[in-house]
């Protein structure tokens, strides 16, 4: 299994809502020339964050993005779903000719055979992963990557508020 490198830059991106003003939005083209990507990469990855409500966007000159909730409300998993859609990591195809694999022994038609243990295997570890990445937050993210790298951090910081001040 491998997520997508927009999950991120999602994750990236979102950072760095956390230290822009309240009522300040941050355009895409501000977070590309940052994140050195495209920009139209970036809109696509934003268009996915807004129809799931993690962020919301402000047309006009000065327009952009900001947060729609607070960064404590926003996880891990909820990000990684906007992204990559709601489908199961693993897709069951019912390969199991004869139930072999299948919680019952007894042969019978295979499309009522018990659930395939494989299947249900994969379901319960992709539920584990969903709830430690719930427990994991925006904020979360933001205060270690604070924590970790200070002087970056306030680089960062500095050039985003450069940036808009400039728009």
């Amino acid at each position: 299994m491998q997520f997508s490198v927009g999950v991120e830059y999602a994750l990236h991106c979102l950072t760095y809502f956390v230290d822009i003003p309240s009522g300040t939005t941050i355009g895409t083209k501000e977070l590309a020339k940052f994140q050195g990507v495209s920009e139209t990469y970036l809109s696509k990855i934003f268009t996915k964050l807004k129809k799931a409500g993690i962020v919301r966007s402000m047309p006009g000159v000065k327009g952009g993005y900001e947060l729609a909730k607070h960064p404590s409300k926003i996880d891990f998993w909820e990000v990684i779903s906007a992204i990559e859609g709601k489908q199961p990591f693993f897709q069951c195809t019912n390969i199991r000719q004869k139930c072999i694999l299948s919680e019952e022994q007894e042969y019978t038609d295979p499309s009522s055979c018990a659930p395939c243990t494989i299947n249900v295997i994969m379901l319960e570890a992709e539920e584990r992963m969903k709830e430690y990445l719930e427990s994991k937050t925006i904020a979360e993210l933001h205060e270690t990557i604070k924590t970790k790298t200070k002087d970056k951090h306030i680089k960062g910081v500095e050039w985003f508020r450069e940036a808009l001040g400039r728009r």
